[in-house]
């Protein structure tokens, strides 16, 4: 018998948003970590993204807040900004049939003294980045002695991010009684040693890693080289009923290239990395939300904070050196049931770290050909085609016949008027195809196997242990886990990439 939200022991108040928010049943991560939550105990959850993790955590830390009393009962500490804006989002969701709860993100990049206000007035959760979340305790304008669970929400890229000091501090100021929930997608040292200071007794939740991507994204890559991936980019994005994606980039840099260039080939773009002001990343989350925007180029900060559910494709401009941020990249589409695509450009010893990001998702990525200049070109002719048929069908263009009888009259044929009228529509849009080195090339297709005559991911002894290391000197390895598939030097007969010359 499959277990629901009422089996868990939650108040009726949060069942009500759980019922209105369409939810039907919980997640394994819910399902679990929800009853022990309510029980009182400390949790180690460890989970994969996308795993419903923040109602896992925020469905019992709400049903314990007593809203009678304008004090923060609940604090969760999340790596970015963008995260923390998300779950603070999805609080408020799920405690939308609880009377007058607050909660609030407190982050860095914001006015201070909006959120002195805040905290001075009082709220029931809190959800910080540990940066600002300290900078509020040095002024006393956060104590955290009301505080009777803690959470902290993707623990090892917060210790990644080099906010260690931050977090063991924070929690040292907590109440000692408190309940503390650990969520994390690994167990690593540096995890291990907060667990081992700051909880008691913890109880751990793993849900078993299974294929990191869900069904609905078509994954693919292109083997581009850098001068010529905008204009792979655009020939694919033509060949799209009506694109609308997220373009991710490694570099502040390549992000403002990437945007200017979309920009320049009439595209409607807009871009957002870690030095642009937070208020301008709002704006622009805002319009792409909204939809005046067709393409978003973002570093990884959009990665983990942008929630739109109608996202058609993502590109991977750039590969990126965590097999995980991979993951939370392509999950950007794909999402509510839709489906999506996730194209990513790869050249060189790229090939090293798609091999890696293929098993530590358990997943191949297929190799796709570059379309020609002529199918792009066909393409958009059937489109104008399509326009004119059906304007013809609709009736509405009746009013133009006389037009077309005095070019009659001037001697065209109507093959000619139609043809001219063809040509007029076509050079309304301005995006022409340029030719790439990669058109004169011949292509072949990528062996079935990641080694050549062995299954993907099959075991070997050794499996990857060493990962590769990109340009910024960013490990890259495999989990232990998921050993095997041949590692980065068997790439079979068909395999040779050559190093980018740009």
């Amino acid at each position: 018998m499959q277990t629901t939200f009422s089996d868990l022991g939650l108040c009726p108040e949060l069942l009500e948003g759980i019922q209105r928010l369409g939810f039907e049943s919980p997640s394994p991560i819910q399902a679990q970590t929800i009853p022990v939550a309510l029980a009182g105990h400390d949790i180690v959850g460890l989970s994969q993204t996308g795993s419903g993790k923040t109602a896992a955590f925020g469905l019992p830390a709400l049903n314990g807040v007593d809203v009678t009393k304008l004090e923060t009962q609940v604090l969760v500490l999340c790596p970015t900004r963008e995260l923390a804006v998300q779950v603070c989002q999805e609080i408020h969701r799920l405690g939308a049939a609880l009377p007058g709860l607050n909660a609030i993100p407190v982050y860095g990049g914001a006015p201070m003294d909006r959120q002195i206000k805040a905290l001075r007035r009082g709220v029931h959760v809190v959800v910080g980045t540990p940066g600002r979340l300290m900078d509020h305790m040095k002024r006393g304008n956060f104590k955290g002695e009301s505080v009777q669970m803690c959470i902290l929400d993707e623990a090892d890229r917060m210790l990644d991010m080099g906010f260690r000091d931050d977090m063991e501090v924070i929690l040292d100021a907590l109440p000692k009684e408190r309940q503390t929930l650990f969520f994390s997608a690994t167990m690593n040292k540096g995890v291990g040693g907060l667990i081992k200071a700051f909880s008691r007794d913890a109880q751990q939740i793993s849900i078993e890693r299974t294929a990191l991507t869900v069904d609905t994204i078509e994954q693919s890559y292109y083997e581009v080289r850098n001068r010529s991936k905008i204009e792979v980019m655009c020939r694919l994005l033509d060949l799209e009923a009506a694109p609308r994606g997220i373009v991710f980039c490694n570099t502040k840099q390549m992000v403002e290239e990437a945007s200017a260039a979309l920009v320049a080939r009439g595209y409607l773009a807009d871009h957002i990395h870690g030095d642009i002001p937070q208020r301008s990343r709002e704006r622009v989350f805002r319009k792409f939300k909204e939809g005046d925007l067709e393409m978003l180029v973002a570093t990884d900060v959009a990665a983990r904070g942008l929630d739109v559910d109608d996202v058609s494709v993502v590109f991977n401009y750039d590969l990126p050196y965590d097999p995980e941020d991979y993951v939370h990249r392509i999950g950007r589409t794909g999402r509510a049931g839709r489906s999506g695509k996730s194209i990513t450009f790869v050249y060189g010893r790229d090939i090293y770290r798609l091999e890696a990001i293929e098993r530590y998702t358990r997943q191949q990525i297929p190799r796709c050909r570059i379309p020609t200049q002529e199918e792009v070109e066909g393409h958009k002719a059937d489109k104008v085609f399509d326009r004119v048929r059906d304007l013809l069908d609709s009736g509405k263009a009746s009013s133009y016949g006389h037009l077309v009888d005095r070019l009659l009259d001037a001697g065209h044929t109507p093959t000619e008027i139609a043809s001219g009228l063809f040509h007029l529509l076509r050079e309304e849009d301005k995006r022409e195809s340029v030719t790439i080195a990669e058109d004169s090339e011949p292509y072949s297709d990528r062996p079935q196997s990641i080694g050549a005559g062995r299954k993907p991911f099959q075991k070997r002894k050794g499996g990857f242990k060493h990962g590769y290391k990109g340009k910024e000197g960013k490990k890259f390895a495999g989990k232990k886990s998921f050993k095997g598939s041949g590692g980065a030097k068997a790439l079979g007969p068909n395999r040779r990439f050559k190093r980018p010359k740009d």
